[in-house]
């Protein structure tokens, strides 16, 4: 009993040293003491507090090593699937697919940490928060094909649009988003083939029917009518319509130009 005293003592005085590093902004003590009343939390068979330290640890981490602040995410993730707790360990996945994202740039590893997230949320979306879950692993899965389609993976982005946008057209607050998910697979289609984007053209137009008046099916109807005739002009004029009333954001210009670069002639032309 004793010793259990001794150690919830260390454990107090971890938390309160790490909490001064802190204040001091020496972010590597800070995560070290964090860690330390971690693993002594853990001794103590105290898994909520022990999974709660690492995330801290995890947080302080971020601001100066954040293959660190990855280690103690994951020991926290591993404790929280251990209890149960798949949407807040689904959390934490985020956190450190925004880290390989904006630190350490390994896009591949940003993608497995999305992925696993959405799956996790997937898995509780039996209870009442089904909502709150579903829009939690689509944010993901959007994220996933986001960077697929960057790397080339078209196959894979186009099955996650085709599958978040089936999920949201029928839902009275989400079905406004659909048109854009729809859209998304179409390019991934065009880049692909253009025969394959007319056809998954048609096929969203039957599904969802709201989509044929969207200005996002208007110009992949000008566009593949550009594409058919080689008319890089065409294709140009029409993006630049599109693109004065809703701006382009840095994903659908590139994915746009890389359509246009298959235009006869235009090897590595803009979108101006």
């Amino acid at each position: 009993f004793r010793g259990n005293t001794r150690v919830e003592e260390a454990c107090e005085m971890y938390t309160r040293a790490a909490n001064m590093f802190k204040i001091a902004k020496n972010w590597s003590a800070a995560g070290n003491a964090f860690c330390q009343a971690a693993k002594l939390h853990m001794q103590l068979q105290s898994k909520h507090d022990s999974a709660t330290s690492f995330v801290d640890a995890g947080n302080a981490y971020k601001k100066a090593d954040p293959q660190e602040a990855i280690n103690c995410l994951n020991a926290a993730i591993d404790i929280y699937t251990d209890m149960g707790r798949f949407t807040i360990a689904a959390k934490h996945h985020i956190t450190i697919a925004e880290i390989y994202e904006a630190e350490l740039v390994d896009i591949e590893k940003a993608i497995a940490h999305y992925e696993q997230a959405a799956d996790y949320y997937k898995g509780e979306e039996s209870n009442r928060q089904v909502i709150f879950v579903r829009g939690s692993a689509n944010k993901c899965l959007l994220k996933v094909a986001a960077y697929a389609a960057q790397l080339e993976q078209y196959q894979k982005a186009i099955e996650i649009y085709e599958q978040v946008g089936t999920n949201t057209m029928d839902n009275p607050l989400l079905k406004y988003s659909a048109k854009e998910y729809f859209f998304k697979a179409a390019l991934c289609h065009f880049i692909v083939d253009e025969l394959n984007a007319k056809l998954a053209l048609e096929k969203y137009e039957e599904m969802f029917p709201a989509f044929t008046d969207s200005r996002e099916c208007k110009l992949l109807k000008k566009l593949l009518e550009a594409h058919e005739e080689q008319n890089s002009e065409a294709y140009t004029e029409a993006v630049k319509e599109f693109d004065s009333i809703s701006r382009l954001d840095q994903w659908l210009t590139t994915m746009l130009l890389r359509i246009k670069k298959s235009i006869q002639g235009e090897g590595d032309g803009d979108l101006k």
